[in-house]
């Protein structure tokens, strides 16, 4: 699924972004190719991101640990 995921990443909208990284982060996957792609897509769509959006992404990057400073720059300049 990781996989497929990456491959498709460049079609998902804010949401689809936000949610994929809440669900593997709710199974505790942490796959790093996939986090990093989510991050490079959410920071190009970041102005789509709903506030529900940006904190489910920011929550589960927090809680698998993966850090990521231009998309939590990116959040956080967003949530201004």
């Amino acid at each position: 699924i990781a996989r497929e995921s990456e491959q498709h990443i460049g079609s998902f909208d804010a949401q689809g972004l936000a949610n994929t990284a809440w669900a593997f982060a709710t199974l505790n996957i942490s796959d790093p190719r996939l986090f990093d792609a989510i991050a490079c897509a959410s920071e190009q769509r970041i102005g789509d991101f709903k506030p529900q959006n940006l904190s489910h992404t920011v929550r589960a990057f927090a809680t698998l640990g993966i850090s990521e400073p231009g998309l939590f720059v990116a959040i956080a300049r967003a949530s201004e």
